[in-house]
């Protein structure tokens, strides 16, 4: 019964990080795009407490992703993780790496110094879609 409130907890969780990780791009397009100064400050501080928010929201589904882990393959025994599941961990360790360098752009953003189009962050958005994508048909489908 544990492993169930588990599972349904870190899907709650990571469902509310992805949220972050399809919007926070958009204010990006935003950004790139905005001329007026009091608008770029409104639309930093939306981004930036978002990067805080989905940060935190990141935290609980990793550590439950990792209890679960724990639970399916190395409490009893430890059995071996199948294929899908490694495909799995590196697409969280991409989207790990995505959610970072959103922090790093968000940093450029508040010194002033993005060079980058709103095209490419256009683009830029699209990622976490690819990668939820693979990761759905991992965990649903299980391939190899």
């Amino acid at each position: 019964m544990a492993f169930l409130w588990i599972k349904a907890f870190h899907i709650i969780f990571v469902i509310s990080w992805f949220a972050g990780l399809f919007y926070l791009p958009r204010i990006f397009v935003n950004l790139a795009m905005e001329t007026e100064t009091v608008a770029t400050e409104r639309l930093l501080l939306m981004a930036r407490k978002l990067y805080r928010f989905m940060s935190l929201l990141a935290l609980p589904a990793m550590v439950l992703g990792l209890a679960l882990l724990w639970m399916m393959y190395g409490g009893a025994g430890g059995m071996k993780m199948p294929g899908w599941m490694h495909a799995k961990l590196t697409f969280v360790v991409l989207l790990l790496g995505y959610h970072h360098a959103c922090g790093a752009i968000l940093r450029k953003f508040e010194k002033g110094i993005n060079q980058r189009s709103h095209k490419w962050f256009r683009w830029f958005n699209e990622v976490p879609v690819v990668m939820l994508l693979a990761v759905v048909v991992l965990v649903v489908v299980k391939p190899f």
